[in-house]
């Protein structure tokens, strides 16, 4: 809040403001925009709810907001603070916090607190997502803290799945999933998708916080069910007892989900308090959504667009396969600056270079070269497309994703299409092969990084996907690859740790980035995600032994 004694430092002459002050009669105190966002996120105290129609007496909406504005003196104009990036954004806009912390919530707070490593890098997963879902709650006039539930669900990864089968940002079960719309098929999984999934579990909290009247109670139910919740209320009520959320009994796992989320929520709204430096994030889109029109291969959507395939399935998580699904979406989602020359590029594309993909299921008689004269491609490009570099068996009942063209297109073009493909897909494994057994708790990800490999590699090696679960005891192929006895040169795998970028990596190995680049196949757009394998070719005389 700027006084008028404050507001000379702005360069604004004290005249001026009695020559307003006169035309207007007296100040009028103007409250930051946020005030009424937040006020009208309050569930009104009166009136009936599902919740009442269900159960018989009202759920008491309960006023668990923080923010407090200090009183304006008679002489103070109060103006609205300047967003400085989208953190601030996100706190101007707090709608449920507690003034008080609960010792449950505190108790999690001094966990998240003694781990800034793992905010960080939970900070910079969010950076392409949070925009757009701050911007979804904000026409909703919905709390923004709530940007923060996949840190929570997911740790902000999108192809995370659980134990239950809850997958993506906001880990929707199967069920839950398709009653809010959706899809889950052999090309596609709604759940996985930022933009469906966002809206979806945005519409979910908007029922769950009219049944119940209460943002707590709306993320109890949103973890545990409504009727979990509902039955607690319930059996408070005829009690006599307290029906907040800290009163009631419910299962452990929600006990504790509720004051996770209200710890990191503190947390990022006060870091400077435990010592926790965020990254700025800009407050403007980081995606926009690009109309294909119909199925278009993934690899050629990253190449259109100028950035990795790593960055164009980060960005697009929900198709399951290689390409978008023949029936749709027909859409694209890719950075906004890159939407431009995306779109010429589509415009451009000749008929003949247009892949398309089909789903074959295996039946009796078939083989790979039976299928590969059906579909008019290669043997080579089936096996590339599933995986099967290393084998000719395919299973009877399994599904293939086979690559083909346009029937438009010359027996050439075919050809060439086709062998450009397969030519994308990664080489047969070298180096030492070793036998892994999955060990509780096991993920892809813990795997590859533990091995120093690439998850999708991983994935490749045993005929699966990230997305595929994994059972104690499962033996997974690990290839591992054989040390260089280049006097000169050693090539080495580099696992990107949190904070790190191009340009430190590129100072610390004595290489550039642009070197990096070429090395690893990235634009200069791509994102580095802690854990992610790079190649670095190092000159051995150049460096330390212990910094490789």
């Amino acid at each position: 809040m700027l006084s008028i004694k404050s507001l000379s430092h702005y360069g604004l002459p004290l005249s001026m403001l009695l020559l307003l002050s006169a035309c207007s009669g007296t100040f009028t105190p103007v409250k930051p925009d946020n005030v009424e966002r937040s006020a009208s996120r309050q569930s009104p105290k009166t009136g009936d709810t599902p919740w009442h129609r269900a159960y018989g007496k009202r759920q008491e909406t309960l006023q668990n907001r923080h923010v407090n504005y200090r009183n304006s003196e008679s002489q103070d104009i109060a103006l609205p603070l300047p967003t400085i990036d989208l953190w601030q954004r996100i706190r101007n806009g707090y709608g449920i916090e507690e003034n008080t912390l609960n010792p449950e919530t505190q108790k999690q707070l001094d966990w998240f607190a003694s781990r800034p490593d793992y905010i960080n890098t939970v900070a910079d997963r969010a950076k392409p997502y949070l925009y757009y879902i701050v911007d979804e709650l904000e026409k909703r006039n919905m709390p923004l803290e709530l940007a923060f539930l996949p840190v929570i669900e997911s740790s902000f990864q999108p192809l995370a799945n659980s134990s239950s089968n809850a997958s993506g940002l906001w880990q929707f079960m199967p069920a839950t999933g398709r009653v809010f719309g959706l899809d889950q098929n052999w090309w596609y999984d709604g759940r996985r998708d930022i933009i469906e999934s966002t809206d979806a579990a945005l519409d979910y909290l908007q029922k769950l916080h009219t049944d119940f009247g209460d943002w707590q109670l709306a993320l109890a139910a949103y973890n545990s069910g409504e009727g979990t919740v509902g039955r607690a209320i319930k059996h408070n009520q005829e009690l006599g007892m307290p029906t907040d959320f800290w009163s009631l009994n419910l299962p452990q796992e929600t006990t504790n989900y509720v004051p996770k989320f209200m710890a990191i929520a503190h947390l990022l709204n006060e870091p400077a308090d435990y010592n926790l430096t965020l990254n700025s994030i800009e407050d403007t889109p980081f995606f926009t959504v690009v109309d294909t029109g119909s199925q278009i291969d993934l690899a050629l959507a990253a190449k259109l667009a100028e950035i990795s395939t790593d960055e164009i399935h980060q960005l697009n998580p929900g198709f399951n396969r290689s390409a978008t699904a023949p029936n749709g979406p027909h859409r694209i989602v890719v950075p906004l600056d890159k939407a431009d020359i995306f779109q010429q590029g589509l415009d451009e594309l000749a008929i003949d270079k247009q892949m398309t993909w089909t789903k074959h299921t295996v039946a009796l008689g078939d083989s790979l070269q039976s299928i590969s004269k059906r579909y008019k491609t290669t043997v080579t490009a089936i096996k590339k497309a599933n995986g099967l570099a290393r084998s000719n068996l395919i299973r009877l009942g399994s599904n293939l994703l086979i690559p083909t063209v346009s029937n438009s297109a010359s027996n050439s073009s075919i050809t060439a299409s086709i062998q450009q493909i397969a030519s994308q897909e990664r080489v047969s494994p070298t180096g030492h092969k070793q036998i892994y057994a999955v060990n509780a708790g096991d993920t892809w990800w813990d795997i590859a990084i533990k091995h120093s490999i690439d998850v999708m590699e991983l994935a490749q090696w045993n005929d699966k996907s990230p997305k595929d679960l994994l059972s104690v005891g499962q033996k997974l192929v690990i290839w591992t690859k054989i040390k260089s006895t280049d006097n000169k040169t050693k090539k080495i795998s580099y696992v990107t740790k949190s904070g790190d970028s191009l340009w430190k990596i590129s100072q610390r190995f004595k290489v550039s980035v642009a070197q990096l680049l070429d090395w690893n196949g990235l634009s200069d757009r791509s994102l580095l995600r802690p854990g992610q394998l790079l190649t670095v070719h190092v000159v051995v005389t150049a460096q330390n032994e212990s910094t490789i």
